[in-house]
Order: structure tokens, then C-alpha cells, then sequence
């Protein structure tokens, strides 16, 4: 984590201290003060971390002031158009502790001998992280991005979590609207920077697919000079925006996923239920063995394979560390029931794209007695909505599901467009949540192998739960 005084942070923040920290500053005393991380939580601080009180629409960290110095936070960040709390504390004054915030986490960055990888797409950006990560951990101490921290506040605590140790750091860039990639790359300033796809999450705020497009190749605007961008050249959008987009000088490019067109792709490749070997085109490379199952994250390790690479890591190592990657969970998670049940836990999120990934992958799935869907709704797809679950209610069916079980107001048209491919007693509609998941535990036995997937809002989690405790 960032070690500095708080002089220097200070300056990195581009804020100055307090009237009050600036007297005692003439004695010696506050400016010397050591900071030893940072924090936006006062509930969760930890002493002699930095307090940033963020101002949002419905709260105010500025409020919470005594507790986290209370609970040893060595000093703060304070947004000026605020009044001054009481009392002789070590306080930064600044414009507005977000961006302070930022400003922060970007010279800290500028400060470390580190090669940075960002990583963004519409699906796949997790698991591409974890295994880009795992790459690279065979040569290099490696910090990747935690949990959902990948926006505006989450990127900058990550950067703020490195220390002078660490070699490569691989940074995941979310977005909902334009613009924030591009400011969470000019922030991570990336050497490497991957787009997995282009889908359809946040049609509701971006309008298309060309849109999302561009939104996702703003990670090139902080590239450094001569960075390289490894993209999926099974979609044509993104080489077709990449023109209207600032770029670094002597940008490289590779293009990787399942087409011999690219530059990198797979030529053969097996599931054994478990986990997934193939081999590449690449003459140097060994065969690959991930622990996990589908197409789709054949062609997420290829992505993680060549930013390793790139950056060093020989290709031997590369391909161990992409066997031994640990996955963040509910991302195609494979876990037994009690009853002897397979489930595959994909309740994080869902679009179009990585539903018709999921279905594929249960679709080449052998040796199990049934094959259970349970799918729920996929949001922010706006006017298309009706038509893309639709979609996917046919891709069920034309997946060889047994039985498919559906969830919420938005699924309905997935049941319905499922019952006319499949017996209709074999499509159930719940919009009832634990009325559904009564039934499907009930239902569910041996030899079974029951996907799980919709949007993070669906929660539908609760249904894997249930079966894991039968």
C-alpha cells in the first residue's frame, strides 16, 4: 500500500494542508506524519491509513469525520466547500476528494516501477483478469483488481493497494455510459490493454452495439507510447471504431479468438466436465489446461496467454499459471450438491453473449442423466429486451435443455419462445422466486447438471444455495 507523509501526498493530491496542519508543519509535527494507506470506509479503516470522505447523492463521508479518526485514521482529505470540523486534526484541503482521490492514485502510479495490464469488455473481463493475473504470478509479484473495484473509486483504491514490491498490476475497467474507461485508463496509464468482446450490457444507457464499441476502446486514449492492444478479432466492431479513437504512438495490436483469421487462436479443444485443455497455433506454446469449462474461456485464456507474454513471461510459465488460476466465484463455478448433483454457478451477471455462451457450453456437456436451465432476467438491454430473451428462451431449447426454469417479469418471453421448441411441460415460469426454487430443489437429483445464470439483480444465487444445501 502507499507509504508516504503527508506532505507528500499532499502534493500528490494536489491539495494543501490545513491552516492548522501548517503551523504545527513549522514545528515539524504534522507534515512529517506517516500515512499508511487509504480508505474510503470509516467503519473498516484501519490506523494510520488516510481518511477520504467522498460526497455522493445521498450521503456524505464528511459526516463520519470523528469516527474514523477515532478508529486511527492518520489524517484526511477535506473537500473545501465543506466547514472545517472542530478540533486541530491533520487534515488536506482539496476541490473535491473524488478527484483528489484520483489525482492521488495516478501519481502514485507514475511513482512505481510497474507493468500494468487493463483489462475491459462487456463479458469476460473477471475471468480474463484472474488468469492474466495467474500468467504473470509465475514471474512477478502481481496485484489485480479485488472483487467489483473496477470504476472510478475502485480503480484508484487498487492502485493505492500497491507497494513498492510489486512488479505488474492487472486492472479491470468497468463502465455503464462513455467516458469512464477513459478516465480509468488515463489514471492505470496500461502497457497491455485487452478488450474480451463487445455485447450487449448497457444497451439501456449506450443505445448499440457501435456505441459500446467505442465506450470499450477508450481504453487506448492511457496507453502508453507503444503500448499493445490485444482485442477479440471474432468481432468486426471493434477494429471498426478503433479509427475514431485516440491512440498511443506505435500502437501494436493482436487479435485473438476462435477464427484462424487471427493471430492467435485454438486448434483443438476438451472438456472432461471439469476443466478444458487445447492446444494454439502458437508453435511455442504448450497445451493448455484451465480450470474452467466453455469456448468462451478458451478464448479469455488466449487473450491472458499473450498480454503474459508480452511482458515477459516465457510460455511455458505462462501456460502453469493459467492452470493454476483461482477464479473469483459465480463465474461458471462448478460445485457438487449433496444429492450428487452438478451446478454450475453463473449467477453474477448475464447478456445476451454470455447466456448463448452458457447454453453453448451446456450443450457440449456429456455424460450427465438431465440437463437443467435455470435462467433469469437480463437487464439494461433496453427497447431490445423483449426480442433478446426471446432469443434466448429458443437458445434453450435448441441447446438440448431437459428442463428450463425461468425467473422474473423480463424471462417470461424466454419461457415462451422456449415452449414453442420443447415440450411445454418441460418449460416452467416462476415469478415467484422461492416458489421456484421449492421446485427445482425438489426436482433435482443425481447425474443432474443444473446451470445457473442471470443478472447480478436477479440474485439468483439463492437458487444455488438451495441446491448446495439439500
Amino acid at each position: 500500500m502507499i507509504k508516504r507523509t503527508l506532505e507528500q501526498i499532499a502534493a500528490m493530491a494536489e491539495g494543501t494542508l490545513s491552516g492548522a496542519v501548517l503551523n504545527a508543519a513549522a514545528g515539524g509535527d504534522f507534515a512529517d506524519i506517516p500515512i499508511q494507506g487509504v480508505s474510503t470506509d470509516s467503519r473498516t479503516i484501519a490506523p494510520g491509513q488516510l481518511f477520504v470522505p467522498l460526497a455522493g447523492e445521498h450521503f456524505d463521508g464528511h459526516e463520519y469525520i470523528d469516527t474514523a479518526f477515532a478508529k486511527g485514521a492518520a489524517a484526511a482529505l477535506w473537500q473545501q466547500d465543506h466547514p472545517l470540523p472542530p478540533g486541530n486534526r491533520p487534515l488536506i484541503l482539496v476541490d473535491d476528494t473524488l478527484h483528489a482521490l484520483q489525482r492521488l492514485a495516478k501519481a502514485y502510479r507514475r511513482e512505481l516501477a510497474l507493468r500494468v495490464v487493463g483489462i475491459t469488455g462487456s463479458n469476460g473481463k473477471t475471468t480474463t483478469k484472474d488468469m492474466t493475473a495467474s500468467a504473470l504470478s509465475t514471474v512477478y509479484q502481481v496485484l489485480k483488481t479485488k472483487g467489483n473495484l473496477n470504476n472510478h473509486i475502485g480503480l484508484p483504491l487498487t492502485l493505492l493497494q500497491l507497494d513498492e514490491t510489486m512488479e505488474a498490476a492487472v486492472l479491470e475497467m468497468g463502465m455503464s455510459s462513455r467516458g469512464e474507461i477513459a478516465l480509468l485508463t488515463s489514471l492505470a496509464e496500461p502497457d497491455v490493454a485487452i478488450i474480451t468482446n463487445i455485447g450487449e450490457s448497457h444497451l439501456l444507457q449506450l443505445g448499440s452495439r457501435e456505441e459500446i464499441a467505442r465506450a470499450k476502446t477508450e481504453i487506448l486514449a492511457g496507453m502508453k507510447d507503444g503500448g499493445l492492444l490485444i482485442y477479440n478479432g471474432d468481432e468486426p466492431l471493434i477494429e471498426q471504431v478503433l479509427p475514431e479513437m485516440p491512440q498511443p504512438a506505435a500502437l501494436r495490436l493482436l487479435r485473438f479468438g476462435m477464427g484462424t483469421d487471427n493471430d492467435l487462436y485454438p486448434v483443438s479443444i476438451q472438456m472432461d466436465g471439469q476443466s478444458t485443455r487445447f492446444l494454439s497455433n502458437d508453435p511455442d506454446a504448450p497445451e493448455f489446461h484451465i480450470p474452467l469449462l466453455g469456448r468462451h474461456n478458451v478464448t479469455n485464456a488466449l487473450a491472458a496467454y499473450a498480454a503474459a507474454c508480452s511482458l515477459g513471461v516465457p510460455a511455458d510459465k505462462a501456460a502453469e499459471g493459467l492452470a493454476a488460476s483461482s477464479m473469483t466465484s459465480m463465474r461458471i463455478e462448478r460445485l457438487e450438491a449433496p444429492n450428487g448433483a452438478v451446478v454450475l454457478n453463473d449467477a453474477y451477471n448475464a447478456s445476451p453473449t454470455s447466456m448463448r455462451a452458457a447454453l453453448s457450453l451446456l450443450s457440449e456437456l456429456t455424460g450427465f442423466r438431465r440437463k437443467i436451465a435455470v435462467l433469469g432476467d437480463m437487464l439494461e438491454l433496453g427497447e431490445g429486451e423483449a426480442a433478446y430473451h426471446g432469443e434466448m428462451g429458443r437458445k434453450a431449447a435448441e441447446s438440448g435443455v431437459d428442463l428450463l426454469y425461468v425467473y422474473g417479469p423480463r424471462s417470461r418471453n424466454m419461457a415462451e419462445a422456449a415452449a414453442e421448441r420443447m415440450p411445454a411441460d418441460k418449460v416452467r415460469y416462476f415469478p415467484d422466486k422461492p416458489e421456484m426454487i421449492q421446485n427445482l430443489v425438489s426436482e433435482t437429483s443425481a447425474g443432474d447438471v443444473v446451470l445457473v445464470k442471470a443478472s447480478r439483480g436477479m440474485k439468483l444465487e439463492e437458487a444455488v444455495q438451495a441446491l448446495l444445501c439439500k
